[in-house]
């Protein structure tokens, strides 16, 4: 038999970067698809595949979808690029199964996402085998993450489920036994296990790949979700890897079979090529007019926000998470708020702008009013309060569990409308050490109303004692676009005259202060 080779070129989680930017400024940076394709070297033994979230993430996606009401520019530039298969991530469905579609007809690309159903229970975009130039026949199946059925708003799904992705992957798998020569599994989802040790990080099931790989057979699997980026390895038997987010890398994947007998390996491939000039001048128009939108003024803070570590702001309070609370806070009517800050958060001038505003709230969020107890609350303050540890010199550290598979700032919330204490010399669980509403000690039983993200009232991020609480109300608009009527009302006028942030950390020195 002869050698059959293959070669493969892996995206995912591009989040709609394909110019080299991060829409923050206008200086190029190292990222975009624009910056990787020019290095896709394609013949009839290659295969170009993406794992998941194009349509949402970045301005230039954001512009599609409010102004131009449509998917055609990004399915044009995934289909220039040369992809063959892409599978959904959770981020796809967050403007609704119309403009997903509008996505998929009009790319040049297949779709194969084994574990999204109609109501009949039929896979919609089912495994498929490629039949390469060599003769080389290749099983492609595709899963994402089921926490889409918790994290996304029901309308947005209406008339499909996701299923189990576990059991997707296992049944395609059968099915293309003695069928094909390779198999491969593009999961939208990441790693549950630390790859070193095989230690379990998480129970949740929103990643599952460790378990794709110990308890099945694929040859290959590509992940994602998790925005890192992890070189290929052997693990169970399956060659597995994850690539970066917003264009960052690519992988290039090498693979012989012969007689049996499969060789693999890969390389990660950082963008730092010029971006390809082709593609940059075919949609210069539509990138200028992106630009323009961004940097339109939407109105003027009484001062500055300023960002600072990570850590600072969680320490010490962030006045940009001040607004969102505030934001929230307005037009929720909710006793309570609470909020996160992106990883990548900017900041804000006195005169703000689209570009702002997207830039530090890049989430697809709606907002949820929940009324929740007493218990509760304080349960969801020592989830944040787990974010901080403490050095062997006592200094205030941020904690490997938010770092560790994956950087997680997203994950510590802040809040307003309580005031409480958190001392970070007390174990973990029982930290927060004063709660008050008003003025009074909040009891276990004391109920109240708190305004969040969806993504946060899901449970997601740690946080399992919001599901089950009772939903008062829901806010079916974009936080993005309630930031910027909040501008446009002028409600930022007087963010300065309400009450600040009453909150203090305790028991650990702030290295940041000599």
């Amino acid at each position: 038999m002869a050698e059959k080779k293959l070669t493969i070129y892996y995206t995912t989680d591009l989040h709609g970067h394909f110019y080299p930017t991060t829409y923050g400024d206008r200086l190029e940076r190292p990222l975009g698809l624009f910056r990787c394709a020019p290095c896709f070297e394609k013949d009839g033994d290659t295969l170009i595949i993406d794992g998941g979230d194009i349509l949402q993430g970045s301005p230039f996606a954001a512009y599609c979808r409010k102004k131009l009401q449509s998917a055609k520019p990004l399915a044009e530039i995934m289909s220039r690029c040369g992809y063959d298969v892409v599978t959904l991530g959770n981020h796809d469905f967050n403007y609704g199964l119309a403009y997903l579609r509008d996505y998929l007809s009009r790319g040049t690309f297949d779709c194969a996402c084994e574990n999204v159903r109609d109501a009949a229970g039929n896979t919609l975009h089912p495994y498929m085998i490629k039949v390469m130039e060599s003769g080389l026949r290749v099983g492609i199946a595709g899963i994402v993450t089921d926490h889409v059925n918790i994290w996304e708003k029901p309308e947005n799904l209406e008339g499909i489920h996701i299923t189990a992705p576990f059991e997707a992957a296992r049944s395609a798998l059968e099915r293309m036994q003695g069928e094909v020569d390779l198999t491969i599994c593009i999961y939208h989802g990441g790693f549950e296990r630390d790859l070193q040790t095989g230690r379990l990080l998480s129970q949740t099931g929103e990643n599952i790949a460790y378990r794709l790989c110990q308890e099945l057979g694929y040859d290959i699997l590509l992940t994602g979700h998790q925005h890192l980026s992890l070189h290929g390895r052997w693990i169970h038997g399956t060659y597995a890897l994850q690539s970066a987010d917003n264009g960052r890398e690519f992988h290039r994947l090498t693979v012989s079979v012969s007689e049996g007998c499969k060789r693999i390996s890969s390389e990660r491939v950082a963008a730092d090529a010029p971006a390809d000039a082709s593609l940059v001048q075919g949609f210069a128009e539509l990138e200028a007019a992106v630009q323009t939108w961004l940097d339109e003024d939407v109105g003027r803070l009484p001062r500055a926000l300023a960002k600072a570590p990570h850590l600072q702001m969680a320490a010490c309070g962030s006045d940009i998470a001040r607004m969102f609370l505030d934001v929230q806070r307005q037009f929720s009517g909710a006793q309570i708020s609470a909020v996160s800050l992106a990883n990548d958060v900017m900041g804000f001038g006195e005169a703000v702008t689209r570009r702002d505003i997207l830039a530090s709230y890049p989430y697809s969020n709606t907002l949820v009013v929940l009324e929740i107890t007493g218990e509760k609350l304080r349960a969801a303050l020592e989830r944040s309060a787990a974010y901080f540890s403490l050095g062997e010199d006592g200094a205030l550290a941020v904690s490997e569990t938010f770092l560790r598979p994956k950087v997680e700032h997203y994950n510590y919330d802040y809040y307003a409308g309580i005031a409480y204490c958190i001392d970070v010399s007390r174990p973990v669980g029982g930290r927060v050490v004063s709660l008050q509403y008003r003025g009074n000690d909040v009891q276990p039983d004391d109920v109240f109303s708190i305004c969040m993200s969806n993504y946060r009232a899901s449970g997601a991020g740690g946080y399992d004692m919001y599901p089950g609480c009772r939903v008062l109300r829901e806010i079916q608009r974009d936080m993005s676009d309630l930031i910027m009527e909040y501008f446009e009302r002028g409600l930022q006028k007087s963010l300065f005259e309400r009450p600040s942030f009453q909150y203090e950390v305790t028991g650990g020195r702030l290295p940041w202060m000599k």
